[in-house]
């Protein structure tokens, strides 16, 4: 009984092993039918025409920006540095309104500092999103126009074909599509 059993066995593998084999090689067959592609997205949109230029409209509008604050901050400095100096021989009174002074300038200093980065940074989260969905519209035209079955994001891959790598095709498209 145990031999019969045994063999049972061994021929069930068999069959499991053939019936595998097969089952693979359909796959096989089946996923060389299949067309997957690869892009790098950030690196597709930094690429573009358009990026670069809005982006360089962008810094220098930041750079502005910076140099303002940086002119406010110093006169912050300096009525912090007059206000030290005078601390010793200002009457309490005046004394005390020079520093409230000085606070309330610091506080619309800080405030302005946050409002301007809150700005810039919906600013770029904007052109960033506008940028995202037109190249996403790129991607999806590369698909289906020549047939690909999915398009993946180079950075969630580990490994793949560099052949596949469609991202300098799409900043082609997208500078050709979006002038």
């Amino acid at each position: 009984m145990q031999y019969k059993l045994t063999r049972f066995v061994a021929m069930f593998c068999s069959f499991l092993s053939i019936t595998a084999l097969a089952l693979s090689l359909s796959m096989s067959v089946a996923a060389a039918e299949d067309k997957v592609g690869f892009i790098d997205v950030q690196k597709a949109i930094s690429s573009t025409k358009q990026w670069k230029k809005g982006f360089n409209a962008f810094k220098i509008s930041y750079k502005k920006q910076r140099v303002l604050i940086a002119q406010k901050e110093k006169k912050i400095k300096k009525m912090l540095e007059d206000l030290n100096k005078q601390s010793f021989i200002l009457d309490p009174k005046l004394k005390k309104k020079k520093e409230d002074q000085f606070r309330k300038e610091k506080i619309k200093f800080e405030r302005y500092v946050e409002d301007q980065n809150k700005e810039f940074a919906a600013k770029e989260k904007e052109m960033t999103r506008e940028f995202l969905k037109q190249m996403v519209d790129v991607i999806q035209k590369i698909g289906k126009d020549r047939k690909y079955t999915m398009i993946l994001e180079k950075k969630s891959v580990l490994y793949h074909n560099t052949g596949n790598d469609l991202t300098a095709q799409a900043v082609k498209i997208y500078d050709r599509t979006y002038k």
